[in-house]
Protein backbone atom coordinates (compact mmCIF):
# COMPACT_ATOMS: atom_id res chain seq x y z
CA UNK A 1 0.00 0.00 0.00
CA UNK A 2 2.51 2.47 1.17
CA UNK A 3 4.17 1.84 -2.16
CA UNK A 4 1.11 2.23 -3.87
CA UNK A 5 0.86 6.00 -2.24
CA UNK A 6 4.17 6.88 -2.99
CA UNK A 7 3.48 5.74 -6.97
CA UNK A 8 0.47 7.76 -6.84
CA UNK A 9 1.50 11.36 -5.29
CA UNK A 10 4.89 10.72 -7.90
CA UNK A 11 2.05 10.36 -10.60
CA UNK A 12 0.14 13.77 -9.06
CA UNK A 13 3.41 15.83 -10.21
CA UNK A 14 3.03 15.29 -13.28
CA UNK A 15 -0.74 16.00 -13.51
CA UNK A 16 -0.60 18.89 -11.70
CA UNK A 17 2.47 20.12 -13.96
CA UNK A 18 0.50 19.29 -17.05
CA UNK A 19 -2.79 20.85 -15.83
CA UNK A 20 -0.79 24.19 -15.14
CA UNK A 21 0.52 24.34 -18.39
CA UNK A 22 -2.42 24.14 -20.24
CA UNK A 23 -3.98 26.32 -18.03
CA UNK A 24 -1.30 28.65 -18.69
CA UNK A 25 -1.41 28.28 -22.04
CA UNK A 26 -4.55 28.69 -22.37
CA UNK A 27 -4.37 32.18 -20.34
CA UNK A 28 -1.79 33.77 -22.21
CA UNK A 29 -3.49 33.44 -25.57
CA UNK A 30 -6.79 34.38 -23.82
CA UNK A 31 -6.40 38.13 -23.75
CA UNK A 32 -4.48 40.77 -22.37
CA UNK A 33 -5.03 42.07 -18.81
CA UNK A 34 -3.46 45.59 -19.10
CA UNK A 35 -6.28 46.43 -21.48
CA UNK A 36 -8.56 45.22 -18.40
CA UNK A 37 -6.58 47.43 -16.08
CA UNK A 38 -6.39 50.11 -17.61
CA UNK A 39 -9.21 51.05 -19.72
CA UNK A 40 -8.55 51.91 -23.41
CA UNK A 41 -9.57 55.65 -23.79
CA UNK A 42 -8.00 56.92 -20.46
CA UNK A 43 -4.18 55.10 -20.99
CA UNK A 44 -1.51 55.86 -23.30
CA UNK A 45 0.22 52.99 -24.86
CA UNK A 46 3.70 54.13 -22.94
CA UNK A 47 1.42 53.33 -19.73
CA UNK A 48 0.26 50.06 -21.35
CA UNK A 49 3.69 48.98 -22.07
CA UNK A 50 5.36 50.02 -18.38
CA UNK A 51 2.17 48.06 -16.30
CA UNK A 52 2.99 45.39 -18.68
CA UNK A 53 6.33 44.74 -17.90
CA UNK A 54 5.70 45.74 -14.24
CA UNK A 55 3.68 42.75 -14.59
CA UNK A 56 5.93 40.65 -16.45
CA UNK A 57 3.79 40.10 -18.97
CA UNK A 58 5.94 41.11 -21.75
CA UNK A 59 8.51 38.15 -21.69
CA UNK A 60 8.20 34.95 -23.35
CA UNK A 61 5.49 32.69 -21.91
CA UNK A 62 8.03 29.94 -21.07
CA UNK A 63 10.06 32.36 -18.68
CA UNK A 64 6.33 33.30 -17.09
CA UNK A 65 5.75 29.77 -16.30
CA UNK A 66 9.26 29.13 -15.07
CA UNK A 67 8.38 31.94 -12.59
CA UNK A 68 5.27 30.74 -11.66
CA UNK A 69 6.59 27.07 -10.73
CA UNK A 70 9.63 28.75 -8.59
CA UNK A 71 6.89 30.87 -7.18
CA UNK A 72 4.79 27.84 -6.59
CA UNK A 73 7.72 25.53 -4.75
CA UNK A 74 8.04 28.55 -2.49
CA UNK A 75 4.74 28.83 -1.25
CA UNK A 76 4.27 31.91 -3.45
CA UNK A 77 1.20 31.68 -6.22
CA UNK A 78 1.54 35.25 -7.60
CA UNK A 79 -0.27 38.59 -6.90
CA UNK A 80 -3.50 38.69 -7.85
CA UNK A 81 -4.26 41.66 -10.56
CA UNK A 82 -7.90 42.73 -9.71
CA UNK A 83 -7.52 42.42 -5.62
CA UNK A 84 -4.07 43.46 -5.31
CA UNK A 85 -3.47 40.36 -2.63
CA UNK A 86 -1.35 36.89 -2.57
CA UNK A 87 -3.32 34.60 -4.80
CA UNK A 88 -2.60 31.61 -2.56
CA UNK A 89 -4.21 33.97 0.75
CA UNK A 90 -7.15 34.60 -1.79
CA UNK A 91 -7.89 31.16 -2.50
CA UNK A 92 -7.19 30.03 0.62
CA UNK A 93 -9.77 32.14 2.42
CA UNK A 94 -12.73 31.04 -0.13
CA UNK A 95 -11.96 27.60 0.06
CA UNK A 96 -13.76 27.01 3.14
CA UNK A 97 -17.00 28.20 1.45
CA UNK A 98 -16.55 26.09 -1.33
CA UNK A 99 -15.13 22.87 1.04
CA UNK A 100 -18.44 23.22 2.87
CA UNK A 101 -20.82 23.75 -0.18
CA UNK A 102 -19.69 20.24 -1.57
CA UNK A 103 -19.74 18.25 1.39
CA UNK A 104 -23.30 19.28 2.27
CA UNK A 105 -24.09 19.08 -1.69
CA UNK A 106 -22.37 15.05 -1.10
CA UNK A 107 -24.12 14.51 2.26
CA UNK A 108 -27.79 15.31 0.62
CA UNK A 109 -26.88 13.21 -2.45
CA UNK A 110 -25.63 10.33 -0.80
CA UNK A 111 -28.79 10.29 1.75
CA UNK A 112 -31.45 10.32 -1.35
CA UNK A 113 -29.09 8.37 -3.92
CA UNK A 114 -29.17 5.17 -1.17
CA UNK A 115 -32.31 4.89 -0.95
CA UNK A 116 -34.01 5.41 -3.80
CA UNK A 117 -31.38 3.14 -5.14
CA UNK A 118 -31.99 0.52 -2.66
CA UNK A 119 -35.69 1.10 -3.66
CA UNK A 120 -35.49 0.94 -6.81
CA UNK A 121 -33.80 -2.57 -6.90
CA UNK A 122 -35.44 -4.35 -4.40
CA UNK A 123 -38.91 -3.28 -6.04
CA UNK A 124 -38.10 -3.60 -9.99
CA UNK A 125 -40.74 -2.20 -12.00
CA UNK A 126 -42.81 -0.91 -9.21
CA UNK A 127 -44.33 2.55 -8.62
CA UNK A 128 -40.89 3.05 -6.17
CA UNK A 129 -38.85 2.21 -9.10
CA UNK A 130 -40.41 3.82 -12.07
CA UNK A 131 -40.67 7.13 -9.23
CA UNK A 132 -36.86 6.53 -8.72
CA UNK A 133 -36.00 6.43 -12.41
CA UNK A 134 -37.80 9.22 -13.05
CA UNK A 135 -35.83 11.45 -10.33
CA UNK A 136 -32.84 10.03 -11.71
CA UNK A 137 -33.34 11.04 -15.27
CA UNK A 138 -34.28 14.29 -14.25
CA UNK A 139 -31.26 15.24 -11.93
CA UNK A 140 -29.22 13.73 -14.85
CA UNK A 141 -31.08 15.96 -16.94
CA UNK A 142 -32.07 19.46 -15.23
CA UNK A 143 -29.31 22.16 -16.40
CA UNK A 144 -28.09 22.82 -12.81
CA UNK A 145 -28.90 26.91 -13.51
CA UNK A 146 -31.91 26.62 -14.41
CA UNK A 147 -32.69 24.32 -11.21
CA UNK A 148 -30.75 27.15 -9.20
CA UNK A 149 -33.06 29.77 -10.49
CA UNK A 150 -36.21 27.42 -9.95
CA UNK A 151 -35.03 26.85 -6.17
CA UNK A 152 -35.15 30.55 -5.79
CA UNK A 153 -38.37 31.75 -7.54
CA UNK A 154 -40.15 28.59 -5.43
CA UNK A 155 -39.05 28.50 -1.93
CA UNK A 156 -36.65 32.14 -1.51
CA UNK A 157 -39.41 34.36 -3.64
CA UNK A 158 -42.33 32.72 -3.77
CA UNK A 159 -42.93 31.14 -0.46
CA UNK A 160 -40.51 33.28 1.77
CA UNK A 161 -38.55 29.76 3.55
CA UNK A 162 -35.21 30.56 2.72
CA UNK A 163 -32.45 33.11 1.88
CA UNK A 164 -32.22 33.80 -1.63
CA UNK A 165 -28.32 34.50 -1.36
CA UNK A 166 -25.58 34.63 0.74
CA UNK A 167 -23.98 32.81 3.46
CA UNK A 168 -25.29 35.12 6.57
CA UNK A 169 -27.79 32.22 7.56
CA UNK A 170 -27.11 28.77 8.57
CA UNK A 171 -30.24 27.77 6.27
CA UNK A 172 -28.18 29.54 3.57
CA UNK A 173 -26.54 26.31 2.74
CA UNK A 174 -29.68 24.66 1.50
CA UNK A 175 -30.50 25.89 -1.65
CA UNK A 176 -27.19 25.75 -3.05
CA UNK A 177 -26.20 21.90 -1.59
CA UNK A 178 -29.67 20.52 -3.64
CA UNK A 179 -28.65 22.10 -6.44
CA UNK A 180 -25.27 21.12 -6.55
CA UNK A 181 -26.43 17.50 -5.35
CA UNK A 182 -28.74 17.02 -7.81
CA UNK A 183 -26.81 15.54 -10.61
CA UNK A 184 -24.60 13.64 -8.10
CA UNK A 185 -27.37 12.37 -6.05
CA UNK A 186 -28.93 11.00 -9.78
CA UNK A 187 -26.03 9.16 -10.65
CA UNK A 188 -25.17 7.41 -7.53
CA UNK A 189 -28.59 6.15 -7.32
CA UNK A 190 -28.62 4.43 -11.31
CA UNK A 191 -25.19 2.88 -10.12
CA UNK A 192 -26.21 1.49 -6.95
CA UNK A 193 -29.58 0.80 -8.59
CA UNK A 194 -27.33 -1.25 -11.41
CA UNK A 195 -24.96 -2.82 -8.72
CA UNK A 196 -27.79 -3.95 -6.04
CA UNK A 197 -29.68 -5.56 -9.07
CA UNK A 198 -26.42 -7.95 -9.61
CA UNK A 199 -25.79 -8.71 -6.20
CA UNK A 200 -29.19 -9.97 -5.51
CA UNK A 201 -28.94 -12.87 -7.42
CA UNK A 202 -25.66 -14.20 -6.23
CA UNK A 203 -25.49 -17.11 -4.75
CA UNK A 204 -25.00 -15.69 -1.32
CA UNK A 205 -27.79 -13.97 -1.04
CA UNK A 206 -29.54 -16.87 -2.04
CA UNK A 207 -27.50 -18.27 0.84
CA UNK A 208 -28.63 -16.55 3.06
CA UNK A 209 -32.44 -16.63 2.24
CA UNK A 210 -32.22 -20.28 2.23
CA UNK A 211 -31.14 -19.84 5.99
CA UNK A 212 -33.90 -18.05 7.01
CA UNK A 213 -32.71 -14.48 7.02
CA UNK A 214 -35.54 -11.87 6.41
CA UNK A 215 -34.94 -9.44 3.01
CA UNK A 216 -34.22 -6.53 4.99
CA UNK A 217 -30.98 -8.96 6.57
CA UNK A 218 -30.33 -9.92 3.01
CA UNK A 219 -30.36 -6.81 1.51
CA UNK A 220 -28.89 -4.80 4.84
CA UNK A 221 -25.99 -6.65 5.85
CA UNK A 222 -24.90 -8.93 2.09
CA UNK A 223 -25.98 -7.00 -0.43
CA UNK A 224 -25.68 -3.17 0.19
CA UNK A 225 -22.03 -3.23 1.50
CA UNK A 226 -21.28 -5.26 -1.85
CA UNK A 227 -23.38 -3.25 -4.21
CA UNK A 228 -21.68 -0.13 -2.36
CA UNK A 229 -18.11 -1.03 -4.00
CA UNK A 230 -18.49 0.62 -7.74
CA UNK A 231 -20.37 3.59 -5.32
CA UNK A 232 -17.65 4.86 -3.45
CA UNK A 233 -15.84 5.05 -7.04
CA UNK A 234 -18.37 7.23 -8.70
CA UNK A 235 -18.48 9.34 -5.15
CA UNK A 236 -15.05 10.21 -5.67
CA UNK A 237 -15.32 11.06 -9.37
CA UNK A 238 -18.29 13.32 -8.56
CA UNK A 239 -16.64 15.13 -6.20
CA UNK A 240 -14.48 17.00 -9.40
CA UNK A 241 -18.22 17.47 -10.76
CA UNK A 242 -19.08 19.29 -7.42
CA UNK A 243 -16.05 21.74 -7.60
CA UNK A 244 -16.92 22.60 -11.63
CA UNK A 245 -20.60 22.67 -10.90
CA UNK A 246 -19.74 25.26 -7.94
CA UNK A 247 -18.98 28.03 -10.66
CA UNK A 248 -22.19 28.01 -11.65
CA UNK A 249 -23.87 27.62 -7.89
CA UNK A 250 -21.95 29.95 -6.33
CA UNK A 251 -23.03 32.35 -9.12
CA UNK A 252 -26.69 32.13 -8.47
CA UNK A 253 -26.83 32.10 -5.14
CA UNK A 254 -23.76 34.12 -4.51
CA UNK A 255 -21.84 31.98 -2.12
CA UNK A 256 -18.75 33.12 -1.93
CA UNK A 257 -16.32 30.65 -2.56
CA UNK A 258 -13.30 29.63 -5.29
CA UNK A 259 -16.56 29.09 -7.91
CA UNK A 260 -17.47 33.08 -7.73
CA UNK A 261 -13.97 34.05 -7.30
CA UNK A 262 -13.07 32.50 -10.50
CA UNK A 263 -16.15 34.03 -12.39
CA UNK A 264 -14.55 37.65 -10.62
CA UNK A 265 -10.98 36.14 -12.02
CA UNK A 266 -12.32 35.44 -15.32
CA UNK A 267 -13.81 38.94 -15.80
CA UNK A 268 -10.81 40.89 -14.71
CA UNK A 269 -8.42 38.65 -16.69
CA UNK A 270 -6.94 38.18 -13.45
CA UNK A 271 -3.96 35.17 -14.53
CA UNK A 272 -2.43 34.85 -11.29
CA UNK A 273 -5.75 34.26 -9.44
CA UNK A 274 -6.69 31.84 -12.06
CA UNK A 275 -3.95 29.68 -12.35
CA UNK A 276 -3.81 29.14 -8.50
CA UNK A 277 -7.68 28.17 -7.96
CA UNK A 278 -6.87 25.86 -10.83
CA UNK A 279 -3.81 24.77 -9.28
CA UNK A 280 -5.70 24.46 -5.56
CA UNK A 281 -8.55 22.89 -7.17
CA UNK A 282 -6.40 20.01 -9.17
CA UNK A 283 -4.65 19.55 -5.96
CA UNK A 284 -7.43 19.17 -3.55
CA UNK A 285 -9.51 16.98 -7.09
CA UNK A 286 -5.99 14.58 -6.64
CA UNK A 287 -6.20 13.88 -3.26
CA UNK A 288 -9.47 12.95 -3.14
CA UNK A 289 -9.12 10.43 -5.62
CA UNK A 290 -6.20 8.89 -3.92
CA UNK A 291 -8.49 8.42 -0.38
CA UNK A 292 -10.97 6.77 -2.93
CA UNK A 293 -8.48 4.27 -4.32
CA UNK A 294 -7.35 4.08 -0.29
CA UNK A 295 -10.86 3.76 0.96
CA UNK A 296 -11.84 1.06 -1.85
CA UNK A 297 -8.82 -1.04 -1.17
CA UNK A 298 -10.19 -1.03 2.44
CA UNK A 299 -14.04 -1.87 1.64
CA UNK A 300 -13.02 -4.58 -0.89
CA UNK A 301 -10.83 -7.21 0.93
CA UNK A 302 -9.36 -8.98 -2.35
CA UNK A 303 -8.15 -5.15 -3.65
CA UNK A 304 -4.32 -5.16 -2.65
CA UNK A 305 -1.95 -2.63 -4.13
CA UNK A 306 1.56 -3.22 -4.22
Amino acid sequence: MTGFIVRRLLLSIVVLVGVTILVSGMLHISGDPVAVILESGYASNEEREALRHELGLDRPFIFQYIDFVRGALQGDLGRSLRFRQPALELVMERLPATAHLALAAMLVSVLVAIPVGVLSATRPNSIFDQVGRLLTLAGQSIPLFWLGIMFVLVFSVKLRWLPVAGRLEPTSIILPALTLGMYPMARIARVLRASMLQVLVMDYCRTARAKGLSERRVVTGHALRNAALPVVTVMGLQFGYLLGGAVVTETIFAWPGLGWLSVQAISARDFPLLQAIVTVMAMVFILINLLTDVLYAYLNPKIRYK
